[in-house]
C-alpha cells in the first residue's frame, strides 16, 4: 500500500467517526431541528397591536371600538390604520391605500404587531404594492384568517417570516381560541392542537369530530390557509415551494362542486403531488347546493387525497368556527391522522 493512499485511508476513517455537527455547516444543521424562518418577537402585555383592514370593510365603527376592547383584556394597546374606516365598494378602501396600512404598520417602530380586523376580498389586489424588504427588516407578528391568507401566505413566501391564521378582530376571543393565542404568541410554547373532546356527559363525540382519510404521521413546514383564496393565487409569485410542506385548509359558503374544483386545480398545478401532508379544517356551510345526486364533502375529498398516499384528515379546528387554532406558517410540526394532531417542533416567535 502507498503511503498517499494509506494516508487518504486514514484520514476517510478520521472523517467517518466525527459527529454529523462537524460535517455540516451550522445552517445546514439547523434545518435538521428547526424551520430556520425568520420568527416576530413574542408578544409582551403591553405592546401595541396595529389594526389594518386589508380586505373587505368596516361598516360599523362601534365594531372597531369592541375589537379595541378585546385587545386591552388581552393587556394589549392598539393603533389604528389611517385608512381602517375606508370604504371603497367591497373594498375597505382603495388598493394603494390598504397596502400603505400595511407597510406602514410594519415600517412603525411603536407597532408589535398586526392584526386584521376582518376577512372579505381584497387582500390578493395588494400584494405586488408590499414592500417585502421593509417587512424582511421589521419581523412583526401579523394573523387573521380567511382571505387574510393571501397575506399570510405572500409575506411568507417573499420575506421567510413566520405568520400566524388565527383569530381576527371582530372573531370570537373565547378561552378555546385565547388559551392557545396566548401560548403560542405571548409565551412561545410548542403545544399540540387538538380539538376539544367530548362532553364528560356524553357517551360519544358528536361534534368536532376527527375524520380521518389517511392515518400516519408525516413532518414538514405547514403552510395553507383558505382553499378558495389560496387556488386564486396559483400561478403568482406570492406563493412558496410545496416540496415537503404539510398543507392545511379551510373554507366557508362554497357548494361541494366548487370544492371539488379548487382540489382539482391544486393537483392539476402539481401542488398536491408535493405536500407531505394534509389538514383539511372546517368547511362550513359547505352543502349540496340545488344540485342533484352532488358528492359528499367526504366522497370529494377521498377522490382527491387518499391517493396522494399521504396522512391526511378533516374536522381540525381551523376555519370559519367560534374555536379556533392559531396555526403558525413557516414552522416545522408533525402531524397524526389519525389522532388529528398537529405537533409543534419549534416555537413560533423568538
Amino acid at each position: 500500500m502507498s503511503a498517499i493512499h494509506s494516508s487518504r485511508l486514514h484520514f476517510l476513517k478520521q472523517l467517518a467517526a466525527l459527529p454529523l455537527a462537524a460535517l455540516l455547516p451550522s445552517m445546514a444543521l439547523s434545518n435538521l431541528r428547526s424551520s430556520n424562518g425568520l420568527k416576530p418577537r413574542r408578544l409582551r402585555t403591553g405592546d401595541t397591536v396595529g389594526l389594518i383592514n386589508p380586505a373587505g370593510p368596516t361598516w360599523h365603527p362601534v365594531d372597531i371600538e369592541i375589537v379595541e376592547e378585546i385587545l386591552a383584556a388581552l393587556d394589549l394597546k392598539v393603533k389604528r390604520g389611517r385608512h381602517l374606516l375606508d370604504r371603497y365598494g367591497y373594498l375597505a378602501g382603495k388598493d394603494a391605500d390598504r397596502a400603505a396600512d400595511v407597510n406602514q404598520m410594519f415600517a412603525d417602530t411603536s407597532v408589535d404587531a398586526l392584526l386584521a380586523v376582518r376577512g372579505g376580498w381584497g387582500c390578493n389586489r395588494i400584494l405586488p404594492l408590499l414592500d417585502y424588504d421593509l417587512i424582511r427588516r421589521n419581523p412583526k407578528v401579523i394573523m387573521g384568517y380567511s382571505d387574510i391568507t393571501g397575506l399570510l401566505l405572500a409575506i411568507y413566501a417573499r420575506t421567510g417570516l413566520v405568520t400566524f391564521h388565527g383569530p381576527v378582530g371582530i372573531s370570537t376571543w373565547n378561552d378555546f381560541s385565547v388559551d392557545l393565542f396566548r401560548r403560542i404568541l405571548f409565551e412561545g410554547q410548542t403545544p399540540t392542537l387538538r380539538n376539544p373532546g367530548k362532553p364528560e356527559d356524553e357517551l360519544a363525540q358528536t361534534e368536532n369530530r376527527v375524520q380521518t382519510i389517511t392515518p400516519g404521521q408525516a413532518q414538514g413546514i405547514m403552510v395553507g390557509g383558505n382553499l378558495s383564496v389560496l387556488t386564486a393565487m396559483l400561478g403568482s409569485p406570492y406563493l412558496p415551494d410545496w416540496k415537503g410542506k404539510i398543507l392545511f385548509l379551510e373554507e366557508v359558503d362554497e357548494k361541494i362542486y366548487r370544492v371539488d374544483r379548487m382540489l382539482t386545480q391544486l393537483r392539476l398545478a402539481g401542488v398536491l403531488d408535493e405536500i407531505a401532508g394534509l389538514v383539511f379544517g372546517k368547511c362550513t356551510n359547505c352543502g349540496p347546493g340545488d344540485s342533484y345526486g352532488s358528492l359528499t364533502l367526504e366522497e370529494v375529498l377521498n377522490d382527491h387525497l387518499l391517493e396522494l398516499k399521504v396522512p391526511a384528515w378533516y374536522g381540525a379546528m381551523i376555519g370559519h368556527i367560534t374555536d379556533k387554532f392559531t396555526v403558525p406558517l413557516g414552522i416545522q410540526v408533525r402531524i397524526d391522522a389519525g389522532e388529528g394532531s398537529i405537533r409543534m417542533l419549534e416555537p413560533a416567535v423568538t
